[in-house]
C-alpha cells in the first residue's frame, strides 16, 4: 500500500529536502521501517531505543494521532497522507 509521509523541516537531511515523501506499508510500523530503509537514520530520530515513537514526536495517521489509536500498529491505508510533527515547547 502506498501512503504519502510528510517530514518536518528538521527531518529533511534524511530526504534530500524533500517535504513529501512515498511510504509502503499496511501499519504504521511497516511504513517506517520502509522509510528508514530508504532514507537511513530517519527512523531513529522518530523512534527511540525501544522501538516506541519517541515522546516529542507527533505522528498522525490521516487526522488522527496514534497515540490515540493503535500506535504503531495503526492501519495506513492506500492514499493516507502520515504526518510526523516534532512537539514544540517554549514559553
Amino acid at each position: 500500500m502506498s501512503v504519502s509521509v510528510r517530514i518536518p523541516t528538521i527531518l529533511r537531511t534524511y530526504t534530500g529536502g524533500s517535504a513529501e515523501v512515498s511510504g509502503e506499508g499496511a501499519t504504521l510500523r511497516d511504513v517506517l521501517a520502509k522509510l528508514d530503509s530508504d532514507y537511513p537514520g530517519i527512523g531513529a530520530r522518530i523512534l527511540d531505543e525501544s522501538g516506541k515513537i519517541r515522546r516529542f514526536v507527533n505522528v498522525y495517521v490521516g487526522e488522527e494521532d496514534v497515540r490515540f489509536a493503535q500506535g504503531l500498529d495503526t492501519p495506513a491505508p492506500d492514499g493516507t497522507q502520515i504526518s510526523i510533527i516534532p512537539a514544540v515547547a517554549g514559553g
